[in-house]
């Protein structure tokens, strides 16, 4: 990607606005990139230009998005920052753990609020130390490892640091704004996830039914959370298919996050992206139900439609083990 003048110029001034009157941009781009003042004065002149890497070292320092390097010149780019690729016990946690320091942070800031369009059940949702979050870790890591070795459930033992981050997360996941946005196949892929290890010989008979029992238990609460808890909105969408996107509100800042793999997202703080994203979502809220408020029938078709799945399900699982043929 080529850095024009304009936007050199404009990325540059805004690490100026930052730095203390007496402090020269001249030396704290030569510091901060390790060249010479030379180098660094034919950069702030504009006479070389920034190289990409060069602009992603600046704009850390100073904990400034590199979207900023953007807003002028090509509005139809957008920088993202990437987060940790998953591959291991050991990602896992550090994910669980990077994800818990950022919404901490959110919770402290009045006026916060979390958007989630959710494909799937929310991650926040199976962090904790039950059978259906080691499931869900289980088959996250049987998916994203490189390891192809195939592993039963019963086999599966996630540390005990893990099992604690991931609780860390969930618990305070309960406290913060949070409005999500779900449609009738937000819970598909987990009752998959259920029946295909099941069929795989991976999941003994009595797990797969314990696990049908932990999601209705947790389809539950949230039925609960939607009558009792001010602080969380559930919309069912009737029209459109969930993607995960994410949407962090704050009064200082917004931040958008968009899956790329199973947990793996894109980050970004373009503004302009932001306001779109922002509008969609609101766009489609307004062609949703809000079930807190949808009163008791609407509610209850909502959530029987989950139950039902979860009762197919078992049904599913305790025929074939009564009509084995074989």
């Amino acid at each position: 990607m080529k850095i024009t003048n304009g936007m050199q110029e404009f990325f540059l001034s805004k690490i100026k606005e930052v730095l203390p009157k007496n402090i020269s941009l001249i030396d704290t781009v030569a510091e901060v990139l390790d060249i010479s003042y030379d180098a660094a004065h034919r950069r702030t002149s504009l006479k070389s230009k920034l190289s990409l890497e060069e602009a992603i070292k600046l704009s850390r320092h100073f904990n400034m998005s590199i979207d900023k390097l953007y807003e002028v010149g090509l509005q139809n780019v957008v920088a993202v920052e990437k987060t940790l690729i998953i591959s291991s016990q050991e990602d896992l946690e550090i994910y669980f753990k990077a994800s818990y320091e950022n919404l901490k942070q959110i919770l402290v800031m009045k006026d916060s609020e979390i958007i989630y369009s959710a494909k799937d059940l929310p991650i926040f949702y199976t962090s904790s130390d039950n059978i259906l979050s080691r499931f869900k870790m289980y088959v996250w890591l049987q998916l994203l490892s490189e390891n192809q070795n195939a592993v039963a459930f019963e086999n599966f033992a996630p540390s005990v640091s893990l099992v604690t981050a991931a609780s860390s997360l969930g618990e305070l996941y309960a406290n913060l704004k949070v409005t999500e946005i779900w449609d009738v196949t937000t819970i598909n892929s987990t009752l998959k996830q259920i029946h295909f290890y099941y069929k795989s010989a991976l999941l003994t008979e009595t797990m797969a039914l314990q696990l049908c029992d932990d999601l209705r238990e947790l389809i539950e609460s949230i039925e609960m959370k939607v009558v009792n808890d001010p602080q969380y909105q559930l919309f069912y969408n009737e029209l459109l298919l969930m993607n995960n996107t994410v949407l962090v509100k704050t009064p200082v800042i917004k931040t958008l996050f968009v899956p790329y793999t199973i947990l793996s997202y894109y980050k970004t703080s373009d503004t302009e992206t932001l306001v779109q994203v922002d509008k969609h979502l609101k766009r489609q809220m307004r062609n949703s139900k809000l079930l807190s408020t949808a009163g008791k029938k609407e509610q209850r078709i909502f959530f029987n439609k989950m139950y039902k799945k979860i009762d197919a399900l078992r049904y599913l699982i305790e025929a074939e083990n009564v009509l084995d043929f074989e």
